[in-house]
């Protein structure tokens, strides 16, 4: 029913057979790089996103590099890799990630590289971006800041420069 691949044996064995001699010795040393290679490029399995439930109430920092969905209410400031706002959760805090998709509630600075208010989405505060998409009927009390890392809270507008005299 299976049958096994000569290709994947890492060695000739010490008994082979007179058909299995009549393999090159160079068929082996692809076979003995490969799982090495494979261990190099295969992705590392990413956690789900850590759920907090509507009935859940937080307070406190939460910081994270992965994923976080947020359903109920944090006081406090959260950092993650991508966060989701749910609609009916409702954040008072710093919100700082790569992805920040805003359905519900924040009370406070958004910091993100890629910000999404949808159409549910109520923010009281100022957002910090790199890029930033705003859905009809989202509504949004603040200022909007474009950066080129908008994750470090020291760093400053993408510079204009100006044309050098000496040149």
């Amino acid at each position: 029913m299976f049958s096994k691949s000569k290709i994947n044996d890492p060695a000739p064995k010490s008994d082979a057979s007179a058909s299995d001699a009549t393999v090159p010795s160079t068929a082996a040393a692809p076979a003995a790089t490969k799982p090495n290679e494979f261990k190099a490029s295969a992705p590392k399995a990413k956690p789900p996103a850590s759920v907090l439930s509507s009935d859940l109430h937080v307070t406190g920092n939460m910081k994270t590099t992965g994923d976080i969905q947020v359903e109920g209410t944090v006081e406090g400031d959260i950092r993650a890799h991508l966060l989701t706002i749910g609609e009916t959760a409702t954040i008072k805090g710093e919100v700082i990630a790569d992805d920040v998709v805003i359905n519900g509630r924040i009370v406070g600075r958004v910091r993100g590289l890629k910000v999404r208010l949808t159409s549910t989405a109520r923010v009281e505060g100022d957002i910090i971006h790199k890029t930033i998409a705003i859905e009809s009927g989202a509504h949004f009390e603040g200022s909007v800041q474009r950066q080129d890392d908008p994750l470090n809270p020291g760093s400053k507008s993408a510079p204009v420069q100006k044309p050098n005299p000496a040149s």
